[in-house]
Parts: structure tokens; C-alpha cells; sequence
């Protein structure tokens, strides 16, 4: 696996000639770098481009919707010749967007759909519903609930509502939870078990944190929680956080099986002292790629490779997409697929 990884990082990075696409210019806009993974992106990205012999504006807007427009304006008025689009509110672009094709700038959608525009040429993604089956599947493992096992409490969180993928992520996870559910192995304390109750806005740790917190106070004083799905490292921490601060971790009170995505250093090490229980690796080394072809693809007028042009419906159109295959990731499995795969050093994070 990690000697064909290479391979294909080795050859991305080798498409040219780099003279074929000297004089045009990738506009990037991702949505912050408060974030791990947007900063690897935006870096990936950029190193590939600059190899394939493209000039690279990359920008980052801070979670801030109006300095995302901005900025697309902006790529748009010095002349891009495509744009590459992690957007923070998948729906806030419409009219930026129509901009971009009225001047003939093609655009790619990167990680989050871009809805309500038939101008998106293509989507550059996970297998989103996957990544929400595999958490799911995850807890349905480590409490045996297939075995019969419960009942045991849990707590849902979903990511942001004004993320597309937010959506897919829970409703693949309720896919595997929802039969436990029905049956009362698994049981909701809060009854909060709609996407809309609780989702995190820009999939806020400090507001996952709060809400935990509450939950904690209000009914689980006298009950302890088995589960948590989290979509989110960064949710997950504040999860944890929480957790941590009325006593769970210690030999008494077991943290309960709480899960998470991104891979991040922090809740990677989180996993290794026993706290976070899983993550969602997503290498974005190949996701950049993925763009990065697409992007060749439109600039040469031809049509890029996708393996899904049936589930992406943003409102306007079917925007074809290329899936890549997310991992599981726990304390069993970490350095096999991060490290050895070198997205990680064990240095990194502290083996």
C-alpha cells in the first residue's frame, strides 16, 4: 500500500510539461487555518500545482463568509484561469460563482459541495456517507451491539449545517446506530437525536464543549455515557474535554468510546493515551491530486475522471464527483497508516 502511495504522489507530481500550463493561474480558496487539515490541503495543493508548472493563489478566509467572497472576487478580477473551492457556507457562493462563469472560469468544488449554482464543473471529495457508515459501524463494534450487548447510553453530535457534508456524515452513522435505537440497546438521555439539535456550527470544538457540558449537568449525573459520536477531531476534543472535566479517564470511570475524523496530531495522540477512540483518516496528499487532475482536465478540454455522477445533487445540477476512500484509524492500526505511509512522523506525534 505505502509503496503504491508513493508511486502516486511521484507521479502527480510529474504530470506536465510544466510549460503546457505556465502562464495560467489555480485560484485556492480554503476556508481557514484554524483548522490542521485545511492548512495540509491548501499546502498540498499548492506544491502540486507549482510542479505541474501552474502559478498558485491561495487563500484562506478564516471562516469568515464575506472575506471568502472577497477573495474569490478577487481571483476572479486578476484573471484565474480556474478556481479551486473549499467553501465554508456551501450555499453563500451563488452569485460569486455566476461571476466566475461570465468570465469563462471553470470551477471545482473541493471537500464541501458548492450548492445552488449550476456553475460547478466538478467535485473533488471523500466518500462522505462512508466516512458517517464507518463511525457508526465503529461504535456498533466496540459495544458490541451486534452481539446483543446494552443497553448502553450515547450522545450524538453532526457537524455544521451550513456543510454539505455534515448531512452525509450523520445520516450514514443513524444508518448503523438507528436499528440499536429502535430496539433499546442504545439509549439517548437528551433525546436529542435529530440532525438539526445537534449540530456544531462551523464544527465549533468550544461549542461542542458547551454542549457536552450541559448534557453532563443535566442528565448524566446520576448515569454514566458509553458513546459519543463525534464527526469532528477537533468536536471530538471538546467532547473530551468535557468528559475529562466531571472525572471520566480515570480506572473508575472509562472514557466511553468516542469517535472523530481528520486524523488530526492532537486527537491522534488523544487515541494513543487512551482518550479519543477513533478517527477518520482522509489523506488530502490524495484528494489534492484528485483537484489537481481535474483541474488539467478543464484547462485542456477534456473530461476529468470521476466514480460518482449520481449522489451530488447541490440544488442546480448533478455535479460529478471523484469519491476517494476514507480509513479508520485507532491505537491498533496508527502507525501502519500514517506513519509508515509517511503523513506522519513518528516524531510527530511523540513515538
Amino acid at each position: 500500500m505505502n509503496r503504491g502511495l508513493a508511486l502516486l504522489l511521484a507521479a502527480g507530481l510529474a504530470v506536465g510539461p510544466a510549460a503546457l500550463f505556465a502562464q495560467k493561474t489555480v485560484g485556492i480558496a480554503m476556508p481557514t487555518q484554524s483548522v490542521q487539515r485545511w492548512i495540509q490541503d491548501g499546502a498540498n495543493m499548492k506544491r502540486i500545482f507549482l510542479a505541474r508548472g501552474y502559478k498558485v493563489d491561495l487563500q484562506y478566509a478564516e471562516d469568515n463568509i464575506d472575506t471568502q467572497v472577497s477573495q474569490i472576487e478577487n481571483m476572479i478580477m486578476k484573471g484565474a484561469s480556474v478556481l479551486v473551492i473549499a467553501s465554508i457556507d456551501g450555499e453563500s457562493l451563488t452569485n460569486v460563482l455566476e461571476r466566475a462563469h461570465e468570465a469563462r472560469i471553470p470551477v471545482i468544488a473541493y471537500d464541501r459541495l458548492l450548492r445552488n449554482s449550476p456553475w460547478v464543473d466538478y467535485y473533488a471529495t471523500f466518500d462522505n456517507m462512508k466516512v458517517g457508515l464507518m463511525q457508526g459501524g465503529y461504535i456498533v463494534e466496540k459495544l458490541g451491539l451486534a452481539n446483543g450487548r446494552g443497553p448502553f447510553n450515547i450522545e450524538f453530535f453532526a457537524g455544521s449545517p451550513d456543510d454539505n457534508n455534515a448531512r452525509y456524515f450523520f445520516r450514514g452513522a443513524m444508518t448503523q446506530l438507528e436499528p440499536y435505537l429502535r430496539n433499546g440497546q442504545l439509549i439517548v438521555r437528551s433525546g436529542q437525536t435529530a440532525f438539526e439539535k445537534v449540530a456544531i456550527l462551523r464544527w465549533d470544538g468550544a461549542a461542542a464543549q458547551r454542549r457536552m457540558d450541559d448534557l453532563l449537568a443535566s442528565k448524566y449525573t446520576d448515569a454514566r455515557v458509553d458513546a459519543v459520536l463525534s464527526p469532528f477531531d477537533e468536536i471530538s476534543i471538546g467532547i473530551l474535554s468535557a468528559l475529562k472535566s466531571v472525572g471520566y479517564g480515570a480506572a473508575r470511570k472509562p472514557m466511553p468510546v468516542v469517535t472523530g475524523q481528520d486524523a488530526e496530531i492532537a486527537s491522534v495522540k488523544s487515541i494513543l493515551a487512551g482518550e479519543q477512540t477513533q478517527t477518520i483518516f482522509k489523506d488530502t496528499r490524495i484528494l489534492a491530486l484528485r483537484a489537481a487532475d481535474m483541474v488539467d482536465a478543464v484547462l485542456s478540454g477534456r473530461p476529468a475522471e470521476v466514480n460518482d455522477t449520481t449522489t451530488y445533487d447541490n440544488g442546480r445540477k448533478i455535479v460529478p464527483a471523484y469519491l476517494c476512500e476514507p480509513i479508520n484509524v485507532d491505537a491498533s492500526n496508527y502507525r501502519r497508516i500514517l506513519v509508515d505511509s509517511g503523513y506522519y512522523s513518528a516524531a510527530q506525534l511523540g513515538r
